[in-house]
């Protein structure tokens, strides 16, 4: 009966144009499955990383958990890498994840619906254990800087909801597979979300430059592209993969939902 109750209210707010239908239908289904908390998840899933990332641990010398963490998505390489600190030392490189899906192309993202991964420097805004696409991370797209560039432009509707989740379909997000994501959540849960800082890169500035087809992008760019390049080059080196990235699946279509 509850549910039903809750239903009608999201229904009654699609009518009054509050909420794309594809929101609402993913609040059900996840009040449906019930709900928990990060907490529940990281006793749920914490062992199996642990387990999984302790071989990588001994390797950097950085103590389970890390105090801090820096995730570098780069769209040309459709690669995560996972850098971890023990907040006085330098990062080191934990592990590097194909990204299994990513829509859109290189360049920023600049309103909502245009399916663009976002570009610049981000963190980690808050967890998500009930994601509709098993578990997430909330990139702080927009960011305070993406916001001032749209007032100034005249730009409304730049977006929102952009995730690192699991699953392998994405419009806007990075789809990393649900083990990954559950190694990603687990990991930002025991730094503390707030010490999670994100990288979000049309290419591996330290290999390569910008395609020749890049397509057009705002003159501010160039600036956070030059931001992005100092980042990264400040990075201690990284391991590539040896094997090509999967093919990407199709992407939805519509924006990432407010809970993936």
């Amino acid at each position: 009966m509850r549910l039903l109750v809750i239903l009608g209210a999201l229904v009654a707010g699609v009518i009054a144009g509050h909420r794309p239908v594809e929101r609402v239908a993913v609040g059900v289904v996840q009040h449906a499955r019930g709900r928990h908390t990060v907490a529940d998840r990281v006793g749920q899933y914490g062992p199996a990383v642990r387990a999984r990332l302790t071989p990588d641990f001994e390797r950097t010398g950085v103590a389970w958990p890390p105090r801090r963490i820096t995730l570098v998505g780069l769209k040309h390489e459709r690669r995560l890498e996972v850098y971890v600190g023990d907040g006085r030392g330098p990062l080191s490189l934990l592990r590097s994840y194909p990204v299994l899906a990513a829509s859109g192309r290189l360049g920023p993202k600049l309103r909502e619906g245009d399916r663009q991964v976002p570009e610049g420097r981000y963190r980690v805004a808050s967890l998500n254990p009930n994601s509709a696409f098993h578990l997430s991370l909330r990139v702080n797209y927009p960011s305070p800087d993406d916001l001032a560039h749209a007032w100034a432009e005249g730009r409304k509707g730049v977006g929102q909801d952009i995730m690192i989740h699991g699953s392998q379909v994405s419009a806007g997000c990075l789809a990393m597979g649900d083990e990954a994501a559950e190694d990603l959540f687990v990991l930002a849960a025991q730094a503390g979300a707030q010490n999670v800082a994100v990288l979000l890169s049309p290419v591996d500035f330290r290999v390569r430059d910008l395609p020749p087809n890049m397509p057009p992008a705002p003159a501010w760019m160039a600036q956070r592209y030059a931001q992005l390049r100092t980042a990264l080059a400040e990075l201690p080196g990284f391991t590539p993969l040896t094997t090509a990235p999967p093919p990407e699946p199709a992407a939805s279509s519509a924006d990432a939902s407010p809970s993936p």
